[in-house]
């Protein structure tokens, strides 16, 4: 949601901020997906939207399951970052917050996200293959999200960024019946 987003944008911003200051993008990185899945789960939404809960207890019971089951540990400013979201009822935007950090991280150090769909599975080797392929025609560090669509019959189909290359069967079935078209 594009409202979500523009929320997020400054907290975001902030916590980026904060982390590469304390050179602790990847610690931050790490709780903020945590504290995204927390909030996103159907009862912390319950409980974020219940007026009864003040602020302070939401802050304490999304800090306390990000914790709970989990090696989490999360420094002073990460507690005080929670507790201001709660503040100013922004805990529902943690989601949006986690992904506009990870996509500043990604851009601070130069990596771009990659989604492969493939008609198969990929086997580790063919995946590496991939990658390095991706890494040197990007210039630039690629990290892959890889998902299986059979509807693609073969090959596969990967987008970064804007730029989407199309090696499926699918695509180029999809190519052939529009050139026969024009």
């Amino acid at each position: 949601m594009a409202e979500n987003v523009t929320l997020a944008r400054p907290y975001a911003e902030a916590a980026f901020q904060l982390a590469k200051s304390g050179a602790a993008l990847a610690a931050w990185s790490d709780v903020l997906t945590r504290l995204s899945a927390v909030a996103g789960r159907p009862e912390m939404e319950e409980c974020i939207g219940n007026p009864r809960l003040s602020p302070a207890q939401l802050a304490q019971l999304c800090l306390d399951v990000a914790a709970s089951g989990n090696s989490l540990n999360l420094s002073t400013e990460q507690q005080n970052f929670v507790r201001v979201l709660a503040d100013n009822d922004r805990l529902f935007v943690l989601p949006e917050i986690a992904g506009l950090f990870n996509e500043l991280k990604h851009g601070h150090e130069g990596v771009k996200d990659a989604e492969i769909t493939s008609a198969f599975a990929l086997d580790d080797a063919t995946l590496k293959t991939l990658v390095a392929d991706l890494e040197r025609k990007f210039g630039c560090k690629i990290q892959a999200t890889v998902r299986v669509d059979a509807e693609l019959i073969g090959g596969v189909r990967i987008a970064v960024g804007d730029e989407v290359i199309d090696a499926s069967v699918r695509g180029k079935l999809a190519a052939m019946a529009t050139a026969l078209k024009n």
